[in-house]
């Protein structure tokens, strides 16, 4: 059952995976293995060098759509850059790819047309997801960096990011909907699947979005406005 509120420091990581599932995306990408009994969250954050504020952030901006900072800044933008990056690292180097995989496979038996552009639309999505965050990784990471540091870029500010920010996610839902209405192919099982993980990895793309448009970019508009 979802827990209702916000999880604390003192809440037991288990029930946090237990009640959200989709929270373990969350420990991967802080580097939290498996394991941790029934520890509290901020003992096994602790335990594996994670800022547990940082953390519990993230979480509680994914379990409920509703929560908000409310121009509260706690974390730490340096872990935020570090979860970022690692998230760009699963999108880019393994889910992905996993799914053009999984696509291939299943639309091997066929050689229409349909089936060349769905592969030729998932690659030129892919493609616009790896200049997506690779402007974050070369652009906005150094900056906020510079910034936490104390250095000014004068020529540069957070609000051009936000211009930029289009949702990438986006585009993966005109994909399923091409498949779902389009393509009239019998491999039922391997399609389905498929789709699921376009599914999944639509909504965990939707989720990384929220995570820079509610935590991180505010965060960093605060922190030029104090710099």
């Amino acid at each position: 059952m979802h827990k209702l509120g916000r999880y604390k420091e003192s809440d037991r990581m288990s029930d946090l995976i237990n009640d959200n599932y989709r929270t373990l995306s969350v420990l991967s990408r802080f580097n939290i293995p498996l394991g941790f009994e029934d520890r509290e969250i901020g003992e096994v954050c602790r335990m594996n060098g994670v800022d547990t504020a940082t953390f519990l952030a993230v979480v509680n901006i994914l379990v409920d759509e509703e929560e908000s900072c409310d121009g509260k800044y706690d974390f730490s933008l340096e872990a935020m850059i570090g979860y970022l990056h690692s998230s760009h690292d699963y999108f880019l180097d393994f889910r992905l790819p996993s799914i053009r995989t999984e696509l291939t496979e299943a639309l091997r038996k066929s050689r229409d047309d349909i089936s060349q552009v769905i592969i030729r639309f998932f690659d030129d999505y892919c493609a616009e997801v790896r200049r997506h965050m690779e402007y974050e990784e070369q652009n906005v990471f150094p900056y906020v960096r510079g910034l936490i540091a104390g250095r000014r870029a004068s020529e540069y500010n957070i609000d051009i990011f936000r211009k930029k920010h289009d949702q990438v996610e986006a585009k993966l839902a005109e994909l399923k909907n091409i498949i779902i209405k389009y393509y009239p192919g019998n491999s039922t099982n391997e399609l389905n699947a498929v789709l699921f993980d376009i599914f999944s990895c639509e909504q965990d793309l939707a989720s990384h979005n929220r995570v820079e448009d509610a935590l991180f970019v505010p965060a960093i508009v605060e922190l030029e406005k104090n710099g």
